[in-house]
């Protein structure tokens, strides 16, 4: 196996982006002042950077090459103050951005390519539409932002690279808004912000404007997610900035001011003559140079290396989670240390914090944890909150954070007695062959790597049946929602290990009592403490394990009866939890608004693919059941978060005690 070659990473702030070591990771970074930099076989420093060129004089001093980095083009989900890039380019000959010298880059637009690079292109500009991406994806759509056949105008950074190196300067700007004025005189015309100037980082390149201007000119002063802009403009005005590039994604005339990378090639209008070098191409050819072969990228859940579509799929993902709820919601009851997590669940949106009983504005969107009915605004969208199915390693008792959580806008999955999203989905979503057969491999997934909603660990359970069936009874907790909604006829543990005694008086009767009171964070049910003399055995072991040595398994409601049918077991029901009635389960209750008959794959779908939110343990931002499937495998490897933890105990009763307390609030 070759030596990862040894490379000097100039500059004190590069070593501050935390995806670096990943993004490079064929080479081993050191520090000027570092020993090993006297083996170091070339010299990285950032773009045109001053400290880029004192990466220059370093490297030429010593005779050393020098690779120019910068940030890629579909960068992350914040801003670069907020986040690390999850995508750069590198440079050999000189950076993107600087017309006045040759680029990788450059050279790699002029390369012409064949059919099927081509339609790969044209495919990532495809996706690129479809996703809504943008370089930076935190920002909100806003229809409203653009009226009907505006020309946008685009604003940069006061003092940015590309700006002079694209030969331009602040005067280029005030030709620019002229320009659009001069030729769309019935149009209006829109100037847009740069998003660091929006957030009062940066100041941008337009002075104050004219009176003539401002009757004509609308200043869009927020920070708005391009895609929305990009679709609607008549037209597009920049110097050389990103978003003429993602105009031309977008079918949009682009007209340049300046000599950005995308200027010069045949597909802008440019007010400044092209290098010699830039001549005609198709815009497959630019954006298979400029998104597939220039810039590369990792995967924001593994950091391993990725392709530009993978990336993009991941960022199309975050902009359509932070997109379905307004941009305000107000959570109302939430437990104090609920609400860091609320608000990650919530991305995209402002969340505010209320007490039960504070007045809210008329028709507000309203999070609320599971069934709690506080006095609402008339027309109120209420939104219940749940772990979901897939939680995490450790309890949720236990304070462990979640990995995923359901958002109810309709119900609550374990309400039996009233339709949820969930019924919903499970009612009527068509279940195509690529989501079943995605399902199919998650499932697949969860068996070989053994998996459940709390992952806890324990001594393993050998059944000792002596050849007599085997049928497991799965407590609960009784004051659990889960019971109070679910189950209108048997609600103890006891009753329900007693009616399974009698109806298979000959089998070989264990039961698994809930984990939270196994470890004493909630209390056991009524007559619980019996639960021995009712049946052969008594297990606390993880329930994988346990779930794969039964022939049956019984349940009130419990999520082990669907982590029982993933497993092959056949379950019988005496609540009406929210896997009964699609005629995979028998059941003792029956609902009348289950009729349909779903197969196995098309229940995994709809309870773990579509309705579910999640979010990477590491990235914080929203991602896949597929991802956060290997998370929670790496997670317990790593030992997880479910021993006993005595201050979070103590710690969550006080916590339970002040949102009772707010609960009851007027």
């Amino acid at each position: 196996m070759t030596s990862p070659r040894v490379a000097v990473l100039y500059g004190r702030g590069l070593h501050q982006h935390a995806t670096l070591p990943a993004l490079l990771a064929e080479y081993t970074l050191v520090r000027p002042h570092e020993t090993r930099s006297r083996e170091a076989e070339l010299v990285l420093g950032w773009g045109r950077k001053p400290s880029g060129e004192q990466a220059a004089a370093w490297a030429a001093a010593r005779g050393l090459p020098l690779v120019r980095l910068e940030d890629g083009f579909l960068r992350s989900v914040g801003l670069g103050h907020q986040e690390p890039p999850l995508s750069m380019v590198m440079d050999d000959v000189g950076i993107y951005y600087d017309a006045s010298a040759a680029s990788r880059l450059e050279a790699l637009i002029a390369t012409p390519q064949d059919a099927a690079q081509t339609a790969r292109a044209l495919a990532l500009v495809a996706a690129w539409r479809e996703g809504r991406v943008s370089k930076y994806n935190h920002a909100r759509e806003d229809v409203t932002a653009l009226p009907p056949g505006a020309v946008l105008v685009v604003d940069q950074t006061c003092g940015d690279a590309s700006v002079r190196l694209g030969c331009a300067d602040s005067a280029t700007f005030d030709r620019m808004l002229e320009a659009a004025l001069d030729e769309h005189p019935g149009a209006p015309v829109v100037l847009k912000t740069h998003p660091d100037v929006v957030a009062g980082i940066k100041h941008g390149c337009f002075g104050r404007l004219s009176r003539a201007q401002r009757q004509r000119v609308q200043v869009l002063a927020r920070d708005v997610h391009p895609p929305g802009l990009l679709e609607r403009a008549a037209a597009v005005y920049t110097v050389s900035s990103q978003m003429g590039f993602e105009a031309l994604l977008w079918g949009r005339p682009v007209r340049c001011f300046g000599l950005p990378f995308y200027a010069g090639w045949g597909l802008t209008a440019d007010e400044q003559p092209a290098p010699a070098r830039r001549q005609p191409v198709p815009l497959a050819q630019l954006v298979h140079a400029t998104l597939i072969r220039y810039a590369r990228q990792i995967d924001a859940e593994t950091w391993q290396p990725a392709t530009p579509e993978a990336l993009l799929a991941w960022l199309a993902l975050q902009r359509r989670q932070r997109e379905r709820y307004p941009p305000q919601v107000h959570g109302v009851g939430i437990s104090p240390w609920k609400r860091p997590i609320v608000r990650r669940f919530f991305a995209g949106s402002e969340v505010r914090f209320a007490r039960p009983g504070r007045p809210l504005p008329p028709g507000a969107t309203v999070a609320v944890w599971g069934q709690l009915a506080p006095p609402l605004p008339a027309q109120a969208q209420v939104v219940r909150l749940e772990d979901g199915f897939l939680r995490s390693v450790g309890l949720g008792a236990d304070l462990v954070p979640p990995l995923s959580w359901v958002m109810d806008g309709l119900g609550m999955y374990y309400d039996a007695q009233r339709p949820s999203a969930l019924e919903a989905l499970l009612a009527t979503a068509p279940f195509d062959a690529p989501l079943l057969a995605r399902a199919t491999a998650l499932r697949a997934r969860i068996l070989a790597l053994g998996l459940s909603k709390y992952n806890l660990d324990g001594a393993p359970w050998r059944a000792q049946a002596n050849g007599q069936r085997r049928v497991l009874v799965i407590g609960q907790v009784e004051s659990d929602a889960a019971l109070t909604w679910g189950a209108p006829g048997l609600r103890r543990n006891i009753d329900l290990l007693r009616a399974v005694r009698a109806r298979c008086p000959d089998a070989y009767l264990i039961y698994k009592p809930h984990p939270d009171v196994v470890a004493r964070l909630r209390a056991p049910g009524q007559g619980e403490r019996t639960a021995a003399a009712h049946c052969d055995e008594i297990v606390t072991a993880p329930i994988d394990g346990v779930l794969r040595q039964v022939d049956e398994v019984h349940v009130l409601t419990s999520l082990a009866g669907f982590e029982a049918l993933l497993r092959g077991v056949p379950v019988v029901t005496w609540g009406c939890p929210f896997y009964a009635g699609w005629g995979l389960t028998r059941d003792e209750l029956r609902s009348p608004r289950r009729g349909r008959t779903l197969t196995l794959d098309a229940l995994v779908a709809g309870v773990l693919i579509l309705y579910p939110t999640y979010l990477g343990r590491r990235s914080g931002h929203f991602a896949t059941p597929e991802a956060v499937l290997d998370e929670l495998a790496q997670w317990r490897e790593e030992g997880g978060r479910s021993g006993p933890r005595p201050w979070r105990r103590a710690a969550w009763r006080w916590l339970r005690g002040a949102t009772e307390g707010w609960r009851r609030a007027p």
